[in-house]
């Protein structure tokens, strides 16, 4: 049966993955055929007018969601990778985690000087991720157009590592 927002297709776990935090499952708009194009189609809205050459996907879930706009709208797509998953030379960047650190890595010649990217996930949480994926973009020579995120944590202040860029969600919960 065919919803009428994107939200009613996310699934909501209480105390997951500990006590206190709702967890928004993205799996039931993946398995839905109807939430699935609502997504994809929302985020194609968001850069529709935009100028841009590339989508870069951040492991895993945003190829899930950058490769149909990248075909959709005939661009070419960069997968953003963990630390060691591709095979020719490769740009990394470190940033921090709730606990630790973690590292990603594009390929050097995913991006020639000039080229505008836009850059997609699922979720905004910290926004670390996306700001070390935006690093690399513009360490290459590449030009950060918007962040398209499906939903975003605003209580978790992802946005504040990502000023000065255009970012937009099509969900946006206020809590964590």
């Amino acid at each position: 049966m065919k919803r009428e927002k994107l939200e009613d297709y996310v699934r909501t776990i209480p105390d997951f993955p500990e006590e206190g935090v709702m967890f928004r499952d993205i799996t039931t708009i993946l398995q839905d055929p109807d939430g699935l194009e609502m997504a994809v189609e929302g985020l194609c809205k968001l850069v529709k007018d935009l100028d841009f050459d590339l989508v870069a996907g951040l492991e895993s879930r945003g190829f899930i969601f950058g490769v149909p706009i990248a075909l959709k709208l005939h661009k070419g797509f960069i997968p953003i990778r963990k630390k060691g998953k591709l095979p020719a030379e490769t740009l990394s960047m470190k940033y921090d985690l709730e606990y630790g650190e973690a590292e990603i890595e594009i390929h050097k010649d995913a991006i020639k000087p000039g080229q505008k990217v836009i850059i997609v996930d699922d979720l905004i949480a910290t926004g670390g991720t996306c700001q070390a994926t935006c690093r690399m973009v513009e360490a290459l020579g590449g030009k950060v157009e918007k962040i398209c995120f499906v939903m975003e944590l605003a209580g978790l202040k992802g946005r504040e590592k990502l000023q000065g860029y255009d970012v937009a969600s099509l969900i946006t919960y206020p809590g964590k």
